[in-house]
């Protein structure tokens, strides 16, 4: 049945589904890995989660070409353009592929002055130096992958990604627990083992997105695509993409410099804090893809000229991702001690990371505000504002109030957790009331009047 003929709330959850199942599954990743390196110590733990950080800097450095594509594409396939949505799926992947083999040459050289500047404790840096080294070194491989699952998801088959994610999974989970723990006559690597495995899985999927590719759009590369390339195309990506990733990217940093903070605190608050937000991302997950299912459908209707359902559209996903997300974390802190208890034996770090996760019924409902919006504003080609909004919400808001609360007046972690809450409950605020006041049609209008129509395609599998 194409998705025309289903009621909207039933199409928002059938592209929806399959992308919570590959975010989930791509989170998965980080939490195993957090998992299997506790059997070590709390000490590798936090050494692990600070070079996880480094790693996502550059992912999201990454997303910001995956984003542009994926609303761009969405604007052209809406508008019957399938030339033009090649054109730039081509271009967009040759860009991720060349920025992802620069940072990956960058982080390899420079892991250990990286780490220095996130003030790890010198005594941890022999876990987070292998890893980092080895994740940040084969950093290309997921800007493919990344880019890749943009164009599929554009073209509304979300179920691909998430097949790939499954396969990931369930190869670091394997190769991880052999080289971690010796198991079959293997070698007792600790956090390299680790590391090695999440490699090996990452270069499998890369593999598998080129074919699914192919399969799906029958879209295929030539050498010279990734030299000859249409800055104009990638100009249209740009536009979208970089003040989406310059969102991203203020989060990241704002939360990186916190986690400096938190650093300050001893390595007992960086292992709870790796812990708890492992365990909170599940709920973020929801709203991420809830977010990007109404991503796809608003830049479809925009392409469409069907601005007054985009408008309805965006207002019937809030309110579904507001109650999903509010069950969701309120089941997550109720269970809080028992998901501790799964990564440490520590007393005081389970109270700890049980505290910050109640505080996150109040901290996910805001965030639902932000990551929906946001998503569906950057679908109608308003990227101007959430920008704007980050850089004076994070950096007069939340770095600042983090520092004064936590360490200043003594509150410790749950000062600079309140300070979070502040920050998403405010730009959420903001986000709905541009929703409401329609000030994102302008945008919408100029994305459009992009688009040359062609003739009705063939409705999309999903």
């Amino acid at each position: 049945m194409p998705l025309s003929a289903v009621k909207p709330s039933a199409k928002l959850l059938a592209i929806a589904w399959p992308i919570f199942v590959e975010q989930a599954l791509r989170m998965l990743i980080g939490t195993v890995d957090t998992f299997l390196v506790s059997h070590i110590s709390d000490g590798a733990v936090a050494g692990l989660s600070v070079a996880h950080q480094i790693v996502v800097f550059f992912l999201i450095a990454f997303n910001f070409v995956g984003v542009g594509t994926s609303v761009v594409i969405t604007h052209y396939l809406g508008g019957r353009d399938r030339q033009g949505a090649e054109q730039i799926a081509r271009n967009a992947i040759a860009i991720n592929t060349w920025l992802g083999l620069i940072c990956s040459v960058s982080v390899f050289l420079f892991a250990a002055p990286m780490l220095r500047l996130m003030q790890l404790p010198p005594e941890l840096m022999d876990y987070a130096l292998p890893f980092l080294g080895l994740m940040g070194g084969t950093l290309f491989m997921e800007s493919m992958n990344m880019s890749i699952a943009a164009v599929l998801r554009a073209h509304k088959h979300t179920r691909d990604a998430m097949y790939v994610a499954i396969g990931q999974n369930i190869i670091n989970v394997i190769g991880a627990s052999i080289l971690l723990f010796g198991l079959f006559g293997a070698p007792k690597m600790g956090v390299v083992g680790v590391a090695l495995a999440s490699v090996f899985s990452r270069a499998c999927a890369c593999v598998a997105s080129w074919i699914l590719l192919d399969y799906r759009t029958h879209l295929r590369l030539r050498a010279l695509d990734f030299i000859r390339i249409s800055w104009t195309k990638v100009g249209r990506v740009l536009r979208i993409g970089l003040p989406a990733a310059g969102e991203n990217m203020c989060y990241w940093t704002a939360f990186m410099v916190v986690t400096t903070f938190t650093a300050r605190l001893g390595g007992d608050n960086l292992a709870v804090q790796s812990y708890a937000l492992n365990i909170q991302r599940l709920v973020m997950l929801f709203s991420i893809s809830i977010g990007l299912g109404t991503e796809i459908l608003i830049g479809h209707l925009i392409g469409a000229g069907e601005f007054e359902e985009a408008y309805r559209e965006l207002l019937r996903s809030l309110r579904t991702g507001f109650i999903i997300a509010t069950g969701v974390i309120l089941a997550v802190a109720a269970a809080a001690p028992w998901l501790m208890g799964l990564f440490t034996e520590n007393s005081s770090i389970i109270a700890t990371g049980t505290m910050l996760l109640w505080m996150s019924v109040l901290l996910e409902p805001g965030r639902v505000f932000n990551v929906v919006v946001i998503n569906s504003l950057r679908a109608t080609g308003d990227v101007g504002f959430p920008i704007k909004m980050a850089v004076l919400s994070m950096w007069c808001v939340w770095v600042p109030l983090a520092w004064l609360l936590g360490l200043q007046l003594h509150i410790g972690i749950a000062g600079m957790w309140i300070a979070m809450i502040i920050d998403e409950w405010l730009r959420g605020v903001l986000m709905y009331r541009r929703w409401k006041r329609r000030d994102w049609l302008p945008h919408a209008q100029r994305s459009r009047a992009h688009i040359v129509p062609g003739p009705d395609p063939e409705p999309a599998a999903v």
